[in-house]
């Protein structure tokens, strides 16, 4: 398995580590519950360096990356970030990313770990010859800084205040005698921040904040069960290659007004759905697993495609396809677990609502 150049860190303090997308990875620290409720209380650092980042360059890279991804680049601001979708012929989902303005035709994009290398032939072959690609994931380090208190503890780690960044916006930024990128999307619902700086820089930034008092060191685990609560998806699980967006977003993230490679099956979907992801909320805290069958009274309709405990609410949720007829908002359906059902009710997204993200 591949590593990250925090790989030592995490061992020092007895991270319990574990696979996911080829690299070996903190699952967690103190606990998942406690990272979970350390995350929406206060803050955290989570090493995301596995993911992967490609700089798109040149005076045709504008038109590449909008025939690439669903949403529109075109009206992006130089700062701005965008997440969007990168399709198949057939719509369903390489990849989901996001998408940074670096300058007039400049941009980055940050890819899923399990999926960058297909994601960066997927775009070589896609690109013109004037457009410019360069890999840079094995020279950047990435480190997410999430929770209410985040902005406090960047501050006092980097001595100076931090530029003020709406949500989707960020800054190139010196810092730690490094040239870092600054951004504020994040993925767990609480205010947060994502720090890129070269990899020989990233052990010197963990351990500062890693020492401040607000700040702990979170793991995947509480990362998956922060983003259920908030209903975002997970490649592998509610983005696949062979279903296009359509029935996760229902329209979000994706500019009907241009054209852009799997556009027609989207289109379709979009237009008479067959299945539509939902968010599933039980009684008890008896979590579901991915595949489990979904009922309603004797018919199979669907299944799940993410389940836990949610720890800000104290009852099992989860996502699930199922199919649209069933999709309204305040159904009752049966979830098969380990040969038992139980009952969950559909209800909006997210499951958290009290999250700072846009605060």
């Amino acid at each position: 398995m591949k590593i990250t150049p925090l790989h030592a860190q995490h061992q020092k303090v007895g991270a319990r580590m574990g696979e996911f997308g080829g690299w070996d990875m903190p699952i967690q620290y103190a606990g998942i519950l406690d990272e979970h409720e350390q995350t929406r209380r206060h803050a955290s650092v989570f090493d995301i360096c596995h993911m992967g980042e490609f700089e798109l360059y040149g005076k045709t890279a504008l038109q590449d990356l909008e025939n690439l991804l669903t949403c529109n680049i075109r009206s992006l601001k130089i700062g701005q970030v965008r997440y969007g979708f990168m399709l198949n012929e057939q719509g369903g989902v390489i990849d989901d990313l996001t998408c940074y303005r670096l300058d007039h035709d400049r941009y980055m994009l940050v890819v899923n770990a399990g999926t960058a290398e297909k994601d960066a032939r997927w775009i070589q072959d896609h690109i013109s010859s004037e457009t410019i690609f360069v890999d840079l994931s094995e020279h950047t380090a990435k480190l997410d800084i999430q929770g209410p208190e985040s902005r406090d503890v960047l501050e006092a780690v980097f001595g100076c205040t931090l530029p003020d960044l709406g949500y989707f916006r960020f800054r190139e930024f010196q810092a730690l005698e490094a040239s870092t990128i600054i951004s504020r999307t994040g993925y767990t619902g609480e205010l947060g921040y994502e720090v890129y700086l070269p990899n020989d820089a990233a052990v010197r930034l963990w351990d500062k904040i890693a020492a401040h008092p607000y700040c702990e060191p979170g793991g995947l685990g509480a990362r998956d069960t922060l983003r259920l609560e908030m209903g975002y998806p997970l490649y592998g699980h509610e983005l696949t290659d062979v279903r296009s967006p359509a029935a996760y977003s229902r329209g979000l993230f994706i500019d009907r007004n241009k054209e852009f490679i799997g556009k027609k099956q989207v289109m379709n979907d979009l237009e008479i759905p067959d299945v539509l992801l939902v968010g599933l909320k039980f009684s008890s805290k008896r979590a579901a697993r991915a595949h489990d069958k979904i009922f309603a009274g004797d018919i199979e309709i669907g299944e799940i495609t993410s389940g836990s405990l949610a720890p800000s609410l104290g009852v099992a949720v989860a996502m699930a396809y199922v199919k649209a007829d069933f999709s309204k908002v305040g159904n009752m359906l049966d979830v098969e677990i380990r040969g038992k059902r139980f009952p969950a009710e559909i209800v909006d997204l997210p499951f958290y609502k009290n999250g700072t993200a846009r605060g």
